[in-house]
């Protein structure tokens, strides 16, 4: 089974970040928006990230930086085999993990 590995950061302003790194099984068409909602349901769900899209068909509320560069979680595609870094925007106030 092929797997994507997802280095997240975690935390907040008072406490700090920190990155926390994650196994998910890859599945074909998988955003990775979709990988964060794994993490969530099978490994921790405490993790934080916004979104709208599936509950009041909203969108850019995933935004994040990837690999270094700002996008949409929801709009790119895991990679098998592949690791990537996710963090917050750096521009807007920071919650939690990746909402901002």
């Amino acid at each position: 089974m092929s797997i994507v590995s997802l280095n997240v950061v975690r935390g907040d302003a008072a406490t700090g970040a920190s990155l926390e790194h994650f196994e998910v099984p890859y599945r074909e068409g998988m955003s990775l928006l979709d990988a964060i909602f794994w993490i969530r349901e099978h490994k921790d769900p405490s993790l934080s990230v916004r979104y709208s899209c599936r509950s009041a068909n909203a969108c850019k509320e995933c935004s994040a930086i990837v690999g270094g560069k700002a996008g949409y979680l929801c709009s790119i595609r895991a990679v098998p085999g592949s690791e990537v870094t996710i963090e917050p925007l750096a521009a807007l106030p920071w919650i939690k993990d990746l909402a901002t």
